[in-house]
């Protein structure tokens, strides 16, 4: 078993992405994936604040789990988080009910607080939970998984391209805006700016079609079919199993939970 986590781990870092050594990284993709659709169809269907508190702790269990670093995560959270705060403070005021206070005319009831503290219960558990599960993946290793679970293969190759080429067509767009300011251009509110704009996707299309042309050729000349081989297989452990069984348990709990404190 041991031997088996061993390759596990090596095939999750083998293109050089961030090793996660915690317990999280030793399970199956494949089961991560599984787990990740399932804790996020149930959360999204609770409605009980206690039951939704019991799903964020769980989440917090799976980061104390994969051994992420605390702050960074907490970082992202906090960009996602800022729309929330939004949303709580406006929700009070658009969704009837009991009266809390009033401000300049406008009334906040008890109704839409608990309504906008619903929704960033379920949205931090959920988002929490898909960062840790499949965040932690290596792209190529995601792209694998989802090959292994029977998802479409255009739609795989679809997300393994795009996560490599995303950042060249980053540099790309950085490029063109450099080029655009050593040229005096100033954006503003004028149909110079927009056509300039418009000239620049148009630029960025052109640029991202010669560039797959490049790469389809490159790719038949190193013998692709438009199949995905896999350098390894995935193989069900021990561990991976407990894991399920421990997280389908857990999951059948937050049911019980809602269907008791309803």
């Amino acid at each position: 078993m041991a031997h088996a986590l061993g390759q596990n781990e090596k095939t999750l870092t083998e293109t050089g992405a961030l090793r996660v050594s915690g317990r999280i990284g030793s399970v199956d993709p494949r089961v991560r994936i599984l787990a990740a659709i399932s804790f996020g169809i149930v959360v999204v269907g609770l409605s009980s604040l206690m039951t939704l508190s019991v799903a964020l702790g769980l989440s917090m269990g799976l980061l104390f789990l994969s051994r992420l670093p605390l702050r960074p995560t907490l970082k992202r959270m906090a960009m996602m988080d800022s729309f929330i705060i939004f949303m709580l403070l406006l929700l009070p005021f658009t969704v009837p009910g009991d009266p809390i206070f009033t401000l300049w005319g406008a009334t906040a009831s008890w109704q839409g607080l608990w309504r906008g503290v619903e929704i960033a219960l379920t949205a931090n558990a959920v988002i929490l939970a898909l960062m840790t599960l499949v965040g932690t993946m290596e792209p190529v290793t995601l792209g694998h998984a989802l090959h292994k679970l029977r998802m479409p293969e255009t739609l795989v190759h679809l997300l393994m391209f795009t996560i490599r080429y995303i950042e060249v067509l980053r540099e790309e767009y950085l490029r063109l805006r450099a080029a655009m300011k050593v040229r005096g251009f100033r954006p503003g509110t004028n149909w110079h700016t927009y056509r300039s704009f418009g000239y620049l996707v148009g630029m960025m299309l052109v640029r991202a079609i010669e560039r797959s042309e490049r790469i389809l050729q490159a790719m038949k000349c190193r013998g692709f079919s438009g199949r995905i081989h896999l350098l390894q297989d995935f193989a069900l452990t021990v561990v991976d199993r407990r894991f399920a069984v421990l997280f389908g348990g857990a999951v059948l709990l937050l049911i019980c939970l809602e269907i008791a404190w309803r």
